[in-house]
């Protein structure tokens, strides 16, 4: 039986990110998605998502700063970066990060 590597992938510090109106840290060079269970490890359980673009649960609007445009992505495809912001979330991912009482609103489901 093989060993399973480890959860996150090696970082030497952590990067700001805002999930609403709440900032939090997460390590640098991995999924934003991966950053979501460094955030609430016990809540954003690995068989809850598909981590291959099929399941759509993990689907984020972002922005990289006050004067850039959103975006829509899947945060298991999507590299944290230091400043990043996201405003929406899929509603599996509200509910998985609840306990983090952040504001954030919920993605509408349609892709």
């Amino acid at each position: 039986m093989s060993t399973p590597g480890p959860l996150f992938r090696p970082f030497d510090k952590l990067v700001k990110i805002s999930i609403g109106d709440k900032e939090f840290e997460v390590p640098e060079g991995n999924m934003l998605l991966r950053g979501f269970q460094y955030l609430s490890p016990e809540d954003v359980s690995y068989g809850r998502f598909c981590w291959n673009e099929e399941c759509q649960y993990c689907r984020v609007n972002f922005n990289l700063g006050p004067d850039t445009l959103d975006r829509v992505a899947l945060s298991c495809k999507l590299m944290v970066q230091d400043g990043m912001r996201v405003t929406e979330v899929a509603q599996e991912l509200r509910y998985c990060l609840r306990k983090l009482g952040m504001n954030v609103k919920v993605k509408d489901a349609k892709p």
